[in-house]
């Protein structure tokens, strides 16, 4: 009989294996998706560019849309990861929430190409669309959001009586306004921020947090 740690060293090799095969799919249907869109890929042609069989891509994904909601969520990885900011005690929630949007705003200029797919299903707006991405790709983020904002109320850092479902609407849409528009912004008279996305995410928070009112 093998082994115990021959045994080991095959399941780890295996599961190496399924995990490159995985995101190498992953990587090939992003690509593809992001240029022709869902209805214009094949399977095969994920499955060909990935370097796998298309019994390989249904053997981790059960269906092709399975395999679109996959590839969204991962094009939202680094975006996600930018609530961690949230999560930690350097500074205070005004700090933090300014570092949130500025991580969030950035890892969505880095990875142009995930931000523009999924931007694209946002916009297309077909009702059964908007529902598996708003409970498979957006809602455990957006839920996160919310929880750090509401928490920051009860803890008296935030001023109460304000929806913080809304605030983080308004976060999320300030940065994609900006990642939209910036190049139009640019030629904007008195703008100075357009390729500046730091100070953009500062001066957005500084109104958020402190009003436009006259004090």
């Amino acid at each position: 009989m093998p082994h115990t740690a021959t045994v080991t060293a095959l399941s780890d090799h295996h599961a190496r294996n399924e995990g490159d095969g995985m995101q190498r799919i992953l990587a090939a249907a992003l690509d593809l998706f992001a240029i022709h869109g869902f209805d214009q890929v094949s399977v095969n042609a994920i499955a060909d560019k990935a370097g796998v069989s298309k019994a390989n891509v249904f053997h981790h994904f059960k269906s092709k849309n399975d395999l679109y909601l996959a590839t969204l969520r991962e094009a939202c990885r680094e975006t996600r990861e930018s609530l961690d900011v949230l999560s930690g005690t350097d500074g205070d929630i005004g700090e933090r929430l300014t570092r949130y949007m500025r991580e969030h705003l950035l890892a969505m200029l880095r990875n142009e190409q995930e931000t523009r797919l999924v931007l694209r299903e946002v916009l297309d707006n077909s009702p059964g669309k908007a529902r598996a991405l708003a409970e498979d790709v957006f809602k455990d983020r957006f839920e996160i959001l919310v929880g750090v904002i509401r928490e920051c109320q009860s803890k008296g850092l935030l001023r109460d009586g304000i929806d913080p479902a809304f605030v983080a609407v308004m976060l999320t849409g300030a940065n994609v306004f900006y990642f939209q528009s910036r190049e139009i912004m640019r030629h904007f008279p008195g703008i100075d921020f357009a390729t500046e996305p730091e100070r953009y995410s500062e001066k957005f928070m500084d109104v958020l947090l402190n009003g436009i009112g006259v004090k």
